[in-house]
């Protein structure tokens, strides 16, 4: 009986631990509309980027800026873990916030 109770609890158990990542786990489910900065980026940058690019020379507080940024934006969230460049410092956006910014460059980068 033991060994039914053994290896009915083993099989529970290896069943039950998955190694997925984040990624693997995260909503990516594709964009379907349109993204501009004012109606999806905007909170974005100012909830992850603007506590430490505000205002000076890498200032990103407005459309404008974010805009003529967008490939070292693009560049440095897509980074891996543990990479010193990667942003935001101290943590990462979501995968679905990167979906949307990458959407926005595709779209055309729209402001309204």
């Amino acid at each position: 009986m033991k060994k039914i109770i053994f290896t009915l609890s083993s099989a529970v158990l290896l069943t039950a631990c998955e190694s997925r990542t984040y990624e693997e786990i995260s909503d990516n489910t594709p964009i379907t509309q349109v993204v501009t900065y004012n109606k999806d980026v905007k909170a974005i940058m100012d909830a992850n980027c603007i506590s430490c690019h505000s205002p000076g020379p890498k200032d990103l507080t407005n459309y404008t800026q974010v805009k003529t940024n967008i490939n070292n934006i693009i560049d440095r969230i897509s980074r891996a873990n543990g990479d010193p460049l990667k942003m935001p410092q101290g943590g990462s956006l979501s995968p679905a916030q990167i979906n949307i910014i990458n959407k926005w460059k595709a779209d055309g980068l729209l402001e309204n």
